[in-house]
């Protein structure tokens, strides 16, 4: 049996899945300050202790970046000297993220260009300079980023090598060949926010640890990522940037197990949102391009999500519509079915019939039809949105907010799954493990692609896959015509079933 557990704004959602495949049992508890009470909490009420895995999705580290609170001061390190000097590290990021995060920033010789060659040669006494720096400081985690990484990585590898053995094991080093693609800036900047996060990620997870010694459980330990797939402890520790918006990719993943589909759009309406995602054999579409985190340039993967504010503590306004505001977590307080005296999307959906919750005979004045129906084409539109064709989209809904939608003007085939309230804790729980190259190849076509085909495959494998499951679930080629030997960058994504036999060894 596995346990899957999405730690989100309003709610804490588990689920217990037996080796069958079959959920067992389900449970809600409110989100705490500290989130691991939630997952106590989740824990608790699922009684289970006999169990292979626990897999976790959390919304802790995104969270922190957002408030700009529980970051940790970054030495950003920059190889790309005499280039790059115009625009150094942290140079678009907003003030107080700025003031939360920027420890010290350094430009250092490095780097190479598009096609390979050195911008200038490494310069490691420039570097023990550096480490003598941080040091002085009193910086404990350190971000490394180099011109063109992707295309050759030797110079920021080699930099963390001198730093690591000035610096020593107490300090972190992000490296940003392992965490973003193509885009110097967007790249850096994503490496300057892991950087940032790798202690919380390690009290994170300590405290994670804690929660399942509290709970009677021996079993290890997963957290999800934002891909779909799984890492353990010391991955979610090293990588805590990866996590991001992991809770929209495990409700997407446990809507394509509960419904049965792999290519469909799926709606997860919440407490305070609605996310809209469209799923391509199973997995999340990702995003294209660079993508906003807490108004910072990345361009990690990060699944193709739009958000609206409308969910379960949404306000309706006099005129019916509803949104974006949002009561959050004081839904139980001011809901007029709690005895509250604020109209919600909750209180549409008790008056309505849809919902069972609450006292009934408080809203027996609303009228919920409008609302209602504006709320359905506002989710409509939202999907509409997303589709890339007009084909006929099969739409699945889930959360617990997903009672607010009977159907939806302009498409025919709209499923509720069983389970619908909890697909975020059975995305997490029937998770996998993926492999993942992003990077650029020179060569012949068929033995570049099979040569990076079998790098993902590897990479999965090392991760816990099981040996003989794992298969290729995505392959992007772009053609780099500026770069000479016939180069195209190549992303695979390879995915197997969790080897718990390996793990466990």
């Amino acid at each position: 049996m596995r346990i899957g557990i999405d730690v989100g704004g309003t709610n804490t959602d588990a689920a217990l899945i037996g080796d069958d495949g079959q959920v067992l049992a389900t449970v809600k508890s409110p989100t705490t300050a500290d989130v691991t009470g939630g997952v106590a909490a989740a824990l608790a009420g699922l009684g289970a202790t006999r169990v292979s895995a626990v897999m976790i999705g959390t919304t802790h580290f995104v969270n922190a970046l957002v408030e700009a609170a529980r970051l940790e001061p970054v030495a950003a390190v920059r190889l790309g000297l005499p280039a790059t000097a115009a625009l150094p590290p942290l140079v678009d990021w907003p003030d107080r993220l700025r003031q939360a995060v920027e420890g010290a920033v350094y430009l250092c010789h490095g780097g190479c260009e598009y096609d390979g060659a050195p911008i200038s040669p490494l310069d490691p006494d420039e570097l023990r300079g550096v480490a003598a720096d941080i040091r002085r400081r009193g910086l404990r985690t350190v971000a490394i980023s180099s011109v063109f990484s992707p295309v050759s990585d030797a110079h920021e590898r080699e930099a963390a090598q001198i730093l690591a053995a000035e610096l020593g094991p107490e300090v972190h080093l992000s490296l940003s060949c392992e965490i973003g693609r193509v885009g110097l800036l967007a790249r850096e900047n994503a490496t300057i926010v892991n950087a940032a996060l790798r202690p919380l990620a390690g009290r994170t997870v300590a405290a994670f640890g804690e929660a399942l010694r509290v709970a009677g459980i021996d079993a290890p330990l997963f957290l999800s990522q934002n891909d779909g797939t799984l890492m353990d402890v010391d991955q979610a520790r090293r990588y805590p940037v990866a996590t991001f918006a992991s809770g929209p990719t495990n409700s997407m993943r446990g809507a394509a197990y509960l419904s049965g589909l792999t290519d469909c759009a799926v709606v997860d309406i919440g407490g305070t949102t609605s996310d809209v995602g469209i799923l391509v054999g199973g997995f999340p579409r990702e995003a294209a391009g660079e993508a906003l985190v807490a108004e910072v340039r990345t361009n990690f993967r990060i699944p193709d999500v739009l958000s609206i504010g409308i969910g379960g503590g949404s306000l309706v306004a006099e005129d019916g519509t509803t949104g974006p505001r949002s009561v959050g977590y004081r839904l139980t307080e001011e809901a007029l079915v709690f005895g509250g005296g604020t109209l919600t999307a909750t209180d549409l959906a008790v008056a309505a019939g849809l919902a069972d919750i609450g006292d009934r005979d408080r809203v027996t004045h609303v009228d919920p039809q409008r609302p209602l129906k504006l709320i359905a084409e506002r989710v409509s539109e939202a999907v509409d949105r997303m589709r890339t064709s007009s084909a006929p989209l099969p739409v699945v809904l889930v959360g617990g907010g997903s009672v607010l939608i009977q159907e939806l003007p302009g498409f025919d085939d709209v499923r509720r799954p069983a389970h619908f309230e909890v697909a975020n804790a059975v995305g997490a729980a029937i998770a996998q493990v993926g492999g993942e190259v992003d990077r650029v190849f020179s060569g012949p076509r068929e033995r570049i692609l099979e040569e990076a085909k079998s790098e993902a495959i590897i990479r999965a494998e090392r991760g816990g896959a099981r040996a003989g499951s794992v298969r290729i679930v995505d392959v992007e080629e772009l053609p780099l015509a500026y770069l000479p030997g016939d180069a195209t960058r190549i992303r695979v994504k390879a995915v197997g079933d969790l080897d718990l036999e390996k793990i466990d060894a």
